[in-house]
């Protein structure tokens, strides 16, 4: 049994922070690489940010680059994201993810999914 679930979401103010986490279990966390992606309404999943299993290496999709920061603490089966200076355009159901072999990070490559977390930004 695997399971990631993610919290810390919520409203805020264009230009605000949020801090999200991801809480591992049933899986050998530090053989995995962890990420988060993120779906608005009617668009596609996309992906926001990666770590790898050793911690110094990490990936951002374009739009967040800058402003969003990802890591990750094995020993407590934790990955977190702290986002700031959020836009409005940030507004999206944020998901948990978990990849232990492809390291490609494309929707298809991701072993497990978080339930997601609703982030909304307001102008």
């Amino acid at each position: 049994q695997v399971q990631l679930v993610e919290s810390g979401g919520g409203l805020v103010q264009a230009g605000g922070s949020l801090r999200l986490s991801c809480a591992a279990s049933g899986v050998t966390f530090s053989s995995y690489s962890m990420g988060w992606f993120r779906q608005a309404p009617g668009k596609e999943r996309e992906f926001v940010a990666a770590i790898l299993w050793t911690g110094h290496i990490t990936y951002y999709g374009d739009p967040v680059k800058g402003r969003f920061t990802i890591s990750r603490d094995n020993a407590k089966n934790t990955v977190h994201l702290q986002m700031n200076s959020l836009k409005p355009e940030d507004t999206a159901v944020y998901y948990c993810a978990a990849e232990g072999l492809s390291g490609s990070w494309s929707i298809q490559s991701v072993d497990y999914w978080g339930q997601g977390t609703q982030v909304t930004v307001s102008s």
